[in-house]
């Protein structure tokens, strides 16, 4: 029968590993035990990060299935420690909140470990925190039953902010004793962002590659790249090329070439030039024979990191060339900002030696038409962009250091420059 036109009864029957209908004794939902079922729900919910995005519907059936099991079923059940292990599992796996306070209330045989299930019912509140240390105790406790790795995965999640080497040490022990599975994966993503913020570039680098060869086709990936790019960008120069490679050959081309377009973007804002011109030209070189705009963007990037190189004039005529309806506003923002630096760049300083001037004479001004350009310069201001080395051959260094007209030069030419990088900063930020 296909799956289309199995009954939905059926289905889940089928999903728990049993029988719908049979001669004599034939089990129902009804009579399952809940630690059966929760093992199909590992398994659906194993699945979806190793890739198989369409078992997520099952998973929601599941998890309500279980529920109304959980909560239907006589407190007896609970004398079978498997069944207990089970809620505890159902409320760490993204079950009902409530329905372990449900059965914690009936639990007057004291089936439930109430450690466990005061730190858990804090946990799921919103109130980890306040359960740090004790839970921190029971994960050793608890290490070699079937609840140990999500024990340790939740001690992880409420230690982090307080004790950050504390939770990367729950992580390793969550995913090395339940690998390949939900938790492993929440485990190396949260140990990736760990070792980011705490400058473990060594370890970022291990979790990176782990989880690229293990969990690209989860559907918190996108998370993953997030975070490997950062890593790739902050700490280019403590990591081998090679690793670069070697992490995204596990990736198709279309996924490298998206990542080293992310990466080329944020390397040419934060200005390190080599890696940005090194990733786009990666891209440009992974480009398909459909015209997506993606080699457009390789343009941008590479030609934002050629503006501080010796090439200005072509870097600045790249990408001018590059047509609007194939960038972003983001990106055409950003192209913006790369204009306005590489005008000033290239743009001749228009100044009178402070020497030279009549101390009667008031400052200087040069009148030019208003642009309609909003992120245009006035004349004064494209001239205080020039660096402070330029100044006149003759002048000399004390008398400029003293002339008050010439240091409202200089500091007129440092504020631009500063709204220029914050511009560039801002952009970074919505990324």
């Amino acid at each position: 029968m296909a799956a289309a036109m199995m009954p939905f009864r059926t289905m889940l029957l089928a999903a728990f590993g049993l029988a719908a209908a049979g001669p004599l004794g034939a089990q129902t939902l009804d009579s399952i035990e809940p630690f059966r079922m929760l093992r199909s729900l590992q398994f659906v919910q194993d699945s979806v990060v190793l890739g198989d995005h369409s078992a997520a519907e099952m998973q929601r059936f599941m998890l309500e299935t279980i529920d109304g099991r959980l909560r239907d079923a006589d407190a007896s059940i609970f004398e079978e420690p498997r069944n207990v292990d089970a809620a505890l599992i159902y409320a760490m796996s993204g079950g009902n909140p409530a329905t372990l306070e449900f059965l914690v209330a009936r639990d007057v045989d004291g089936n439930f470990d109430n450690r466990v299930t005061d730190a858990l019912r804090k946990y799921l509140s919103g109130k980890g925190t306040l359960i740090a240390k004790s839970l921190a105790d029971m994960v050793p406790e608890y290490r070699d039953q079937k609840i140990g790795p999500y024990l340790a995965l939740v001690a992880g999640n409420v230690t982090i902010t307080r004790d950050p080497t504390a939770a990367l040490k729950f992580y390793d022990w969550a995913r090395l004793t339940a690998p390949g599975t939900i938790v492993e994966e929440a485990a190396l993503r949260r140990s990736l962002s760990i070792a980011l913020d705490t400058g473990m570039v060594e370890k970022g680098a291990s979790y990176s590659n782990r989880y690229a060869r293990r969990f690209l086709h989860s559907p918190y990936a996108s998370q993953f790249a997030d975070l490997f790019v950062r890593l790739v960008v902050d700490h280019f120069d403590k990591l081998d090329e090679q690793f670069i490679l070697t992490t995204l050959s596990f990736m198709d081309e279309p996924r490298q070439r998206e990542v080293y377009l992310r990466i080329a973007r944020q390397a040419a804002i934060n200005g390190h030039t080599e890696l940005a011109r090194l990733s786009a030209a990666r891209a440009k070189g992974l480009a398909g024979q459909v015209d997506d705009g993606m080699d457009a963007l390789a343009d941008l990037y590479g030609g934002v990191a050629d503006v501080s190189s010796g090439s200005v004039e072509a870097a600045m005529q790249a990408i001018i060339d590059i047509p609007d309806e194939k960038l972003s506003p983001s990106d055409r923002a950003l192209r913006t900002a790369a204009q306005a630096v590489a005008e000033e760049v290239l743009r001749l300083p228009v100044m009178e030696s402070p020497t030279q001037a009549d101390s009667t004479t008031p400052d200087v001004v040069i009148s030019e038409t208003a642009s309609d350009d909003p992120t245009a310069m006035t004349a004064d201001e494209r001239a205080a962009a020039v660096p402070v080395a330029a100044t006149p051959a003759g002048t000399k260094e004390g008398a400029t250091d003293s002339d008050p007209a010439f240091q409202s030069f200089v500091d007129t030419g440092r504020s631009k420059l500063e709204e220029i990088d914050k511009l560039l900063n801002e952009e970074s930020a919505t990324k």
